[in-house]
């Protein structure tokens, strides 16, 4: 870790233990093991500004939103640049951006005092175990001064939460520890199944979609947030060419400053189509009417699982066994074994991809192999 991360680390924790301090009150804390009253007006925090970590609390909306009478009222705070993938969700009566770049003031900051107004009676820190989310627990803290917080056992920033929740032994899937959140209050089934509203379209992209996707199609997206996670589009190709093999009509998307990604793998896979620009709703309806995904580990692939499409995650040198989604009818594949190997990797890549779409097109529902 460079000098000046592990720098802001240690302002960043030193931080957590002055607000522990100055927000202290008695009888605050309460043990894992409470049983905590309903909750009528609840808050989930998660101030992260990546979909796939917004997309990571729809579980949690579901799961609430399925409680007995009284149903709680459920809002949700994330920040400004994904307030986008869960607006309109049907389980959330509210989403809130949240800008937090003052939020030195404490409860002076932006936003801080009309959600304190807001009156909730409990408050989600909806960080994870990794490591101690000192801004989510920060704001989590201040916007339920009265409120039960929950949130992770993570030291130092327990101290800041009500009942701080220890992480499951059994998973290390982090949809299903991230709904474990809720364990305090939901003594029945936790939903840990992503989701995603209804996408609105204009009348040109449903043409486009009844236009483009009405014979057996998949989405190609070989982009991704961090280059040294992606898949290299040599690879890619060899997954468009073992779709058209199958039959189907490989669609390749992409995002911003990734066209010629893009471009690069239709070149090596002809036959293959690019997508025109989308936005999420409109990439979630293409992924949906396609019918099959095959794509990194990336904002999209937890999208193609929340809308319900066959998925086939691409995962390199990041945990496959966290972050992916490892049931039917999807499945993962963790690549990094074959990262300097070339045409190998293309190899399996197009062997992964051809037994994919053959399992789709059999109708087989079992486990998806290993």
């Amino acid at each position: 870790m460079p000098w000046y991360k592990r720098v802001e680390l240690w302002a960043k924790l030193t931080l957590a233990l002055v607000a522990s301090v100055l927000l202290w009150r008695p009888g605050r804390r309460r043990p894992p093991s409470s049983v905590l009253p309903a909750p009528r007006k609840i808050l989930l925090v998660r101030p992260d500004n990546r979909v796939g970590e917004a997309l990571l609390t729809t579980p949690l909306l579901q799961t609430l939103k399925a409680l007995p009478n009284p149903v709680p009222q459920v809002h949700v705070l994330v920040h400004t640049k994904v307030a986008r993938a869960l607006a309109g969700h049907p389980a959330a009566d509210a989403i809130l951006a949240f800008d937090r770049r003052r939020l030195w003031m404490g409860p002076l900051a932006p936003g801080i005092r009309a959600l304190r107004r807001e009156g909730y009676d409990t408050v989600v820190d909806c960080a994870n175990w990794d490591a101690p989310s000192v801004t989510s627990a920060l704001i989590s803290r201040l916007v339920g001064p009265k409120a039960v917080v929950i949130g992770p056992q993570v030291w130092p920033v327990s101290f800041l939460h009500s009942v701080s929740v220890p992480a499951r032994t059994d998973t290390r899937r982090e949809a299903t520890q991230r709904a474990h959140l809720l364990s305090p209050l939901v003594r029945g089934p936790i939903v840990d199944a992503l989701s995603f509203r209804e996408p609105a379209l204009s009348d040109s992209f449903r043409a486009y979609l009844q236009r483009e996707v009405s014979a057996p199609s998949a989405i190609v997206n070989p982009g991704g947030r961090l280059g040294w996670r992606r898949i290299p589009p040599e690879a890619f190709a060899a997954a468009a060419r073992a779709l058209i093999a199958a039959g189907r009509v490989p669609i390749v998307t992409w995002g911003p400053g990734e066209e010629a990604l893009a471009q690069a793998v239709v070149q090596g896979a002809p036959g293959s189509r690019m997508a025109p620009p989308t936005n999420l709703d409109e990439l979630a309806a293409l992924m949906r009417a396609a019918g099959l995904t095959v794509t990194n580990n990336t904002g999209p692939m937890h999208l193609s699982v929340a809308v319900g499409a066959p998925t086939l995650g691409l995962f390199f040198r990041i945990d496959m066994e966290r972050w992916g989604h490892p049931y039917p009818p999807h499945h993962m594949v963790d690549l990094t074994a074959f990262a300097d190997s070339g045409s190998a990797l293309e190899e399996r890549v197009f062997e992964e991809v051809r037994a994919f779409a053959a399992q789709l097109a059999s109708g087989a529902s079992g486990p998806q192999r290993s």
